[in-house]
């Protein structure tokens, strides 16, 4: 894998930190985190030593993404960050899902299969999302929402990042303007609101939690499985 590869987002450098330590808070101690929508990887490779023993999986349905996280992690190996995963939540069954059959990455060696997390040793007790339901479709918030709720056990964490409207309304200027932005760039895309994605997170199973004020107006958004 060439380190050429690798794709850079800024933000990435500006946010890492105050979303770690609400990981630190909020997640499980143990299990597997699936990272959903990883893009560049660099919030994987900061992510996975510093909140060990927990082991990080990344996923992205982007090829390109894909190839970035596999470069970032080529550069910065740690032993508690897995190879990324080809998944598109808007599936009906997700590859860490065992009726879905093996789990598919871009490399295809057999040691990489076998570096793969063991789901019966370390279960998936979190799943991590950041700066996704924006950039995507409605159709996705609810499709993460539903695969959440298929693999996380009772009490799992679902964590949420990036900017939300609330009570219908956008809580900067900044917001409104990059809303305004997203929509030209594919009507499908848009700031949510922040009730809607409660909703839709309870019509799941989900409990919500609490919410942390973030840099740049943006917010950590935080459910946990219902029994």
């Amino acid at each position: 894998m060439s380190l050429d590869a690798r794709q850079f987002a800024p933000a990435t450098q500006r946010n890492r930190e105050p979303i770690l330590r609400v990981l630190l808070e909020v997640l499980p101690p143990s299990g597997t985190v699936l990272e959903i929508s990883s893009g560049t990887g660099e919030h994987a490779i900061y992510f996975a030593p510093r909140l060990a023993p927990r082991l990080w999986l990344p996923s992205d349905p982007d090829a390109s993404a894909r190839a970035s996280i596999a470069a970032w992690r080529e550069q910065e190996p740690s032993e508690t960050l897995y190879p990324p995963l080809a998944l598109d939540v808007r599936e009906p069954c997700w590859p860490v899902e065992s009726a879905c059959g093996q789990l598919s990455t871009d490399l295809t060696t057999d040691a990489t299969v076998r570096v793969l997390p063991d789901f019966s040793r370390y279960p998936i007790t979190a799943i991590v999302n950041i700066n996704m339901i924006h950039i995507a479709p409605w159709s996705a918030c609810l499709g993460l929402m539903a695969g959440a709720r298929r693999i996380l056990p009772t009490g799992g964490v679902l964590y949420l990042y990036g900017p939300f409207k609330q009570n219908g309304r956008h809580t900067a200027d900044s917001n409104a303007a990059f809303d305004t932005g997203l929509q030209l760039q594919n009507p499908e895309w848009g700031v949510r609101d922040l009730e809607a994605v409660v909703a839709a997170a309870q019509a799941q199973q989900f409990q919500f939690v609490k919410t942390y004020t973030m840099p740049a107006h943006n917010l950590s958004v935080v459910f946990q499985k219902s029994p």
